[in-house]
């Protein structure tokens, strides 16, 4: 095994299983009959005619990023897993099926009604995850001899996949009878103690899981309130399930397009200082999108900065700064769940879907511990208050109301704006601006984030009567007992 595993994560070298010993080694430490069974279950609860055919879909990948593998190169795995494939399956003809026996007896168990419920089916978050998925599912239901040439084929199309290399040698450590010498029980230990080994099962236990347990159908993250369609889309991180969901945003509301595997901070989330390499949770916005040519090949194909740390961050004292998403080195597919500094890092295909998608300035993301989903009608009704306090601010302005205005504000709120309010107090400014008018407030959102204090980022545009423009506003309210109250406001144009 320390031919396979060297510095941390899984390298290149092809899978060739050589000894009995070796295979025992392999099959204990396998990534596969780890997360098989769970595959082959959730494809039959989970997994709905368009999930699967998506799924399916890997088959008819393009092969024009195989050149490297046929090429005949001495250090492509690929040329070399495909001529291992060919001579264990070769080799294993006739060979015992017991190794498959549990992983079947697995999933022809009765699933559970929980896991029944409606879900939101399997989106193909990326090519090369969803041929994976086939690959897990497909043993799962015994076809041991087509899983292993659908991974065959996605080792040779995207050699830097680790954990697909992982995945790939366990089945062909599968189709090999078994030895009846006794196993090295020192390897298996040294295996099941190594930390890339450990990072990859971890990384496909997470994959899993998100197979699993997908989002009921028909449900947003309980931050998403109410999204403006000048937002046309919107981003949530579960960091416990390493996952990125990607909604597309319609006068029909949210709709779940996408979602990938995302790696995290080291030390995990809720960042506080500079340097924890943590990643921070709350309700972020992306700020600009950096040129890859400009930037290291450590960030892969690009990367796209939130503002971190936002105002409630300021507040509570949290320090640090640079917190991007972006790719991964070219060498590298994916991260181990827990691995960076504090970013969230995707594959660079996943990366490169959402580099088209975002809008600067109008996309949100909110990064949580772990996410909670709620109905449309359940998100309209807990968004009734914060809807009610903006409008009492809005009505007190424009009746010109100064001590009922100044009610809506904490005593240390702070605005941001292009045009200098220096030595006028927050109240009179807006006093003044209003003039006594009606204003028409326009495109609302309401996002929605709970930890110790309840606080709303809301962000809307305003016309006043007989005008045809005016500004647009993204103000942070906390929740003071039952009241809202305004500690910070951007005047974004």
């Amino acid at each position: 095994m320390a031919d396979i595993v060297r510095h941390g994560r899984l390298q290149n070298p092809p899978f060739r299983p050589r000894s009995g010993h070796l295979l025992a080694a392999l099959m204990a430490a396998s990534a596969l009959m780890l997360a098989a069974p769970g595959a082959a279950l959730a494809s039959a609860t989970a997994t709905t005619k368009q999930g699967s055919s998506k799924s399916g879909s890997g088959n008819n990948a393009s092969k024009s990023k195989t050149k490297a593998a046929s090429s005949g190169n001495a250090r492509s795995p690929a040329a070399h897993g495909a001529r291992a494939s060919a001579k264990e399956v070769k080799e294993a003809r006739g060979g015992k099926k017991a190794a498959l026996a549990e992983t079947k007896a697995a999933a022809a168990k009765p699933t559970r009604s929980k896991q029944a419920r409606a879900a939101a089916p399997i989106q193909e978050a990326s090519n090369a995850e969803a041929r994976l998925i086939a690959v897990y599912e497909m043993f799962g239901r015994g076809q041991a001899r087509p899983a292993l040439a659908k991974a065959r084929d996605l080792v040779r199309d995207y050699p830097n996949f680790q954990l697909a290399q992982l995945v790939y040698g366990d089945l062909l450590a599968a189709q090999v009878p078994p030895s009846n010498s006794l196993p090295d029980t020192a390897s298996i230990a040294k295996m099941r103690g190594n930390p890339a080994m450990t990072e990859l099962h971890e990384e496909s236990r997470r994959r899993l899981q998100a197979l699993r347990e997908r989002p009921p159908a028909n449900t947003v993250p309980s931050q998403f309130l109410a999204l403006s369609t000048r937002s046309r889309y919107a981003i949530a991180v579960d960091a416990s399930r390493s996952r990125l969901y990607l909604f597309e945003n319609s006068d029909k509301g949210l709709k779940l397009t996408a979602d990938y595997y995302i790696s995290v901070g080291k030390s995990g989330t809720d960042k506080a200082t500079e340097g924890d390499a943590r990643t921070p949770l709350g309700v972020y916005y992306i700020t600009s999108s950096l040129d890859p040519k400009s930037l290291k090949d450590f960030y892969g194909a690009g990367a796209l900065p939130i503002n971190y740390p936002n105002p409630y961050d300021v507040r509570r004292g949290k320090t640090g700064g640079g917190i991007w998403l972006h790719g991964t080195p070219p060498q590298q597919f994916a991260r181990a769940p827990l691995a960076s500094d504090g970013c969230v890092v995707m594959a660079n295909p996943d990366l490169k879907q959402l580099l088209r998608k975002v809008q600067i300035g109008a996309t949100p993301v909110v990064t949580a511990r772990s996410l909670q989903w709620i109905s449309q009608p359940q998100a309209e009704k807990e968004s009734q208050s914060i809807s009610s306090a903006i409008n009492g601010w809005k009505d007190a302005r424009a009746n010109g109301n100064e001590a009922q205005l100044k009610k809506f504000y904490l005593p240390d709120f702070q605005r941001i704006s292009k045009k200098s309010t220096e030595g006028i107090s927050a109240v009179d400014d807006e006093v003044k601006y209003a003039q006594g008018k009606r204003v028409q407030l326009k495109d609302m959102s309401y996002l929605h984030w709970r930890d110790g204090d309840d606080t709303m980022v809301v962000t809307f545009g305003e016309v006043f009567e007989g005008e045809k423009s005016g500004r647009s506003r993204r103000q942070y309210w906390l929740r003071q007992g039952s009241e809202w109250k305004l500690f910070h406001e951007e005047i974004l144009g």
